[in-house]
């Protein structure tokens, strides 16, 4: 797919994303970057036609189940969603039990490094769940 397909392809996922969350509650972004383990800036990124941003296929399951989709908007989004990245679509029939944690954290003054310093606490816990998981297999 040409770059320039695949930058529609994203438009069109995240434009459907975008109106599935701004039919719901307000907070609804706040309580998947919560989810997410993200702020809320990357929230926006993901899920806004506005940014290029990709939204990444590990996120798809939560992002189906705090935003409530409905049997026909998770269908017409994971369509959108396959034609934009071909075989990246994970299965998401297991939707997975979480439990919220907290942690305080230093904050540095500094937008990118708190975010770099999100982003690597997030990408360590997904690693230890994936390996505790690889291990029961």
């Amino acid at each position: 797919m040409a770059r320039e397909d695949t930058e529609d392809a994203i438009i069109a996922y995240k434009s459907i994303l975008a109106q599935i969350i701004d039919n719901r509650p307000s907070g609804t972004r706040q309580r998947l970057a919560t989810a997410l383990g993200k702020h809320r800036s990357f929230v926006t990124q993901i899920t806004s036609p506005t940014y290029a941003t990709p939204l990444p296929a590990r996120h798809l399951a939560t992002i189906v189940r705090v935003c409530h989709f409905s049997a026909a908007e998770e269908e017409r989004f994971l369509e959108a969603y396959q034609a934009a990245h071909p075989g990246k679509l994970p299965d998401l029939g297991q939707s997975e039990k979480l439990r919220h944690l907290s942690l305080m954290v230093p904050d540095f003054g500094d937008d990118r490094k708190n975010r770099l310093l999100e982003e690597a606490i997030s990408d360590l816990v997904q690693k230890i769940v994936a390996i505790s998981g690889a291990s029961e297999q």
